[in-house]
């Protein structure tokens, strides 16, 4: 019995538009012919020629082209599926078709692997489903498949972050599966190979292992790659064969094309079948011309895809672009790097067509014109929108209010019409008008505001949590650099957005494609009244005020100029406290908190608890998130103080149950601290996301971090400084010692940190080595690689946004936590270096 295969061709191909605006992506051309062509080429060269493909976009179109497939010395069947059915439930909608051993293989990526040596380890195996395995420079869009040597599968990770790349192995998309596998897939039902059914398989310890493939693979998943693809053949990095006559060592001309002898070739370049190229052209390194194109004179081209049917006309200049089928691309336009103009569009005489910019199907530009955004929507080229601190970057510069507006569009799309979504911002002038833009991109896609205004975060966080908002969004500076603009997105719960609504919100940015209401849809703007009194009241409903009351406290507050100036006095009205304050006037040319300032302010704290001999002084951040506490002779706690403390005081007088939840790099003292007090301790990824999430889970009663943001999730599962703030008094009412004694008695940690330069290409490689090289001490890998040994423990993990990794250690003398941290730094450095 022959192998069959399944060839998967019901991609929509939203990240290759406008290429792919009116074709499936199987269907986008690579030296004139699709994509899928070459698959099955492929598959015809190892004898698999009884192919059912499945279809689910525009499937008349590649029906149309391929037919039965006896042109081509095949047998083509089609399954068709009415709604997505998801990689496996498109499989599984093949059952007809299988009968034995087959293999499955995407339609839209370029290979040439050697099929019959990983069939051949399938058989050796006798393994339920083998994935075939490639290793790449960055795995973050990928699937990452974690095996033991033999192949045996361990482990998988769905497009990880890079503290989750342990390995820079991933999946292909090309599995050899016997037909039982079919019987794990309902019917109907959308199930994925990656998220849903390879999982359980493993759950269900099933044999699942993974050939890691010798050869070329690339997944066309965006428009670099399909530039990039189109470089690799031509310089032969696959084996894949360029077609046309080779004029030379690195140009090939086609069937009956015409170039002109004062033509200059600078590089690799391919000139399809009926081209002509005209006198004075310059056609540069990477350059792919379709068939049936004309190039006019001195025009000048460069690492750029010309589809088939174009007209370039005179003194054109192509620069890292595309230009679709059946382009007329008018004298003296400038398209730039990275630009994409789609089938069928006329650009005017000496337009010039920015970088990134997106020209859809069937548009025309005007003569003369420069266009910035794309037509009819709008883009900018960017790896990511989100990092640590939400969506970030120099204010009018990044953070600018069209790329607000933009983003405000695609939240609001990837809403449901008339949802309510919170806005609010700090008090400096340029949050205003981000969040006005803001507010504007929300309004314009169908979506409610209720705007608080000027508002500390925690108050939008608590607005959005006890009412019926969909999410939040809060607008402030830095809390180090007064330049730089923060856009943080909360979810319904009041907590940072997770992953996975970043990632929608991105894939509606990138594929600008945004919904747009009626006239009698847009989206209303409320101002609600009394928010800040709901939420000061619903904090001191959780803080027991008579013991506060009762210890007569006299405290030093420093607002810093920001929002905690409104907050802060009605919770203080209600604890009877003796408080003098400090910058209690809000300003809208507001300074970070922790910016050049940062040890003015403290000494002025520091100071003035020295002269009104207060009990102890606060210094709030600007989103009145986090806070900075100097005790009653003047000295600022240190960050890992500030948690050994609020650990040791929740555990001791917190009259709530629950756990404490803490990150992976807080030091190892805590769980002493906790269980002192009988309580348990449960450890979190790093960010203040993950950190958030844990904490509305109903078992934890606090968390902290080393950041000085404290969360009580009986109140809200988020940092709030006010709150934390409260049960500081709260607790220290109890004590019988002053604060500094207090955090004399307990644990020093002896932590050494380290932030060491890793390129993108190289982390995967990496961390899969250190994996590798860390077998003998006992390791954690819930978040980076964390290393325990001799007592204490190190941390390896890479930075989300930069080319860095960051290394942290703990152990019982800081000296050997220097040495730890040297220790990886260097392993680094030679992984880097090869």
């Amino acid at each position: 019995m022959r192998l069959k295969a399944v060839l998967m061709a019901g991609g929509e191909g939203t990240r290759l538009r406008p290429l792919t605006s009116n074709q499936p992506k199987p269907m986008v051309n690579i030296f004139n012919q699709p994509v899928m062509s070459y698959i099955i080429e492929l598959l015809k060269k190892y004898e698999i020629k009884d192919i059912v493909t499945t279809l689910q976009f525009l499937p008349q179109l590649i029906k149309n082209y391929y037919g039965d497939g006896s042109d081509l010395g095949i047998n083509l069947n089609y399954a068709v599926e009415e709604e997505p059915l998801g990689t496996a439930g498109s499989v599984k909608n093949t059952e007809q078709f299988i009968d034995g051993t087959f293999l499955v293989i995407s339609g839209d990526a370029i290979t040439d692997f050697n099929l019959k040596k990983a069939i051949d380890f399938h058989k050796k195996k006798k393994s339920l489903a083998t994935l075939v395995l490639a290793r790449v420079e960055s795995p973050l869009e990928f699937g990452v498949v974690i095996t033991e040597k033999d192949g045996k599968i361990t482990r998988f990770l769905e497009k990880p972050s890079w503290a989750q790349v342990f390995s820079d192995t991933v999946n292909t998309g090309l599995y050899i599966l016997e037909p039982e596998v079919l019987e794990h897939i309902p019917s109907g039902k959308n199930v994925d190979f990656s998220k849903d059914l390879f999982p359980k398989l493993l759950k269900e310890k099933k044999p699942l292992y993974g050939y890691v493939a010798d050869g070329y693979w690339c997944d066309i998943g965006n428009l670099e790659q399909y530039r990039q693809v189109h470089e690799d053949i031509l310089n032969n990095k696959t084996k894949i064969k360029v077609p046309g006559i080779k004029m030379g060592s690195k140009v090939w001309v086609g069937n009956d094309a015409s170039v002109h002898p004062s033509v200059k070739f600078k590089g690799s370049a391919f000139i399809g079948n009926h081209c002509k190229v005209e006198e004075g052209a310059v056609i540069g390194d990477g350059t792919i011309i379709g068939n049936n194109v004309v190039v006019k004179n001195n025009a000048k081209t460069a690492h750029s895809i010309i589809q088939e049917n174009a007209y370039i006309g005179p003194s054109v200049s192509l620069d890292g672009c595309i230009v679709g089928k059946n382009c007329d691309v008018k004298n003296g336009v400038n398209v730039r790097h990275g630009a994409v103009v789609g089938d069928d569009c006329l650009i005017g005489a000496n337009a010039i067509i920015k970088p990134n910019v997106k020209i859809y199907p069937f548009k025309s530009v005007d003569a003369g014109a420069t266009i910035s955004r794309s037509i009819i929507w709008e883009t900018r080229g960017m790896r990511s929108l989100f990092g640590t601190d939400g969506i970030s970057g120099i204010a009018n510069v990044d953070i600018t209010p069209e790329l607000a507006t933009r983003v405000a569009m695609a939240y609001g799309t990837s809403l449901a019409k008339e949802s309510l979504v919170v806005t609010s911002r700090d008090t400096s002038r340029v949050s205003r008008f981000v969040k006005r833009a803001i507010i504007a991109g929300l309004t314009a896609t169908g979506i409610h505001v209720r705007d608080l205004r000027v508002a500390p975060t925690p108050v939008n966080r608590f607005n959005v949590a006890t009412t019926a908002a969909e999410g939040g969004i809060h607008v402030q500076i830095s809390p180090f650099d007064p330049q730089t603009i923060q856009i943080n997105f909360f979810n319904s719960n009041g907590i940072n957005m997770d992953a996975g609504g970043q990632r929608n919100i991105e894939k509606y940015y990138s594929r600008e494609d945004y919904r747009r209401a009626f006239h009698n849809e847009v989206g209303e703007i409320l101002f609600p009244p009394r928010t800040l009194e709901t939420y000061s009241a619903g904090l001191l409903r959780t803080v027991d005020t008579k013991r506060i009351k009762d210890a007569k406290f006299k405290v030093i507050i420093d607002h810093a100029h920001g929002s905690s100036a409104f907050a802060m006095p009605l919770v203080l009205g209600k604890l009877g406290i003796d408080a003098i304050s400090l910058n209690a006037f809000t300003t809208e040319d507001e300074t970070a908190v922790e910016g050049a300032n940062f040890d003015q302010s403290i000494k002025q704290v520091s100071n003035t608890i020295k002269n009104f001999k207060a009990n102890l002084g606060v210094l709030i951040g600007g989103s009145c998130e986090r806070i900075f506490v100097v005790d009653e002779k003047g000295k600022l706690i240190e960050p890992n103080d500030m948690l050994h403390l609020m650990t040791y005081l929740v555990s001791k007088h917190e009259k709530a149950k629950g756990k404490i939840a803490i990150p992976l790099s807080a030091s190892h003292h805590i769980e002493a601290i906790a269980h002192a007090g009988k309580r348990k301790t449960v450890r979190t990824k790093v960010s203040a996301a993950n950190l958030m999430e844990r904490a509305l889970k109903g078992d934890v009663v606090f968390g902290g971090s080393q950041e000085r943001g404290f969360i009580y999730p009986g109140f809200l599962p988020a940092y709030d400084a006010v709150m934390s703030f409260s049960k500081l008094l709260e607790y220290l009412s109890y004590e019988d010692k002053p604060l500094s004694q207090i955090v004399a008695s307990l644990p020093k940690c002896k932590i050494e940190e380290e932030q060491t330069f890793c390129s993108w290409d190289n982390k995967g490689l990496v961390m899969r080595r250190l994996v590798e090289a860390a077998k003998d001490g006992d390791i954690e890998l819930i978040d980076g690689i964390k290393i325990h040994k001799n007592g204490g423990w190190t941390l390896i993990l890479p930075h989300p946004e930069d080319p860095y990794i960051n290394i942290i250690s703990e152990a019982k003398e800081l000296r050997q936590a220097k040495s730890n941290v040297a220790k990886y730094v260097k392993l680094v450095n030679e992984i880097t270096k090869g």
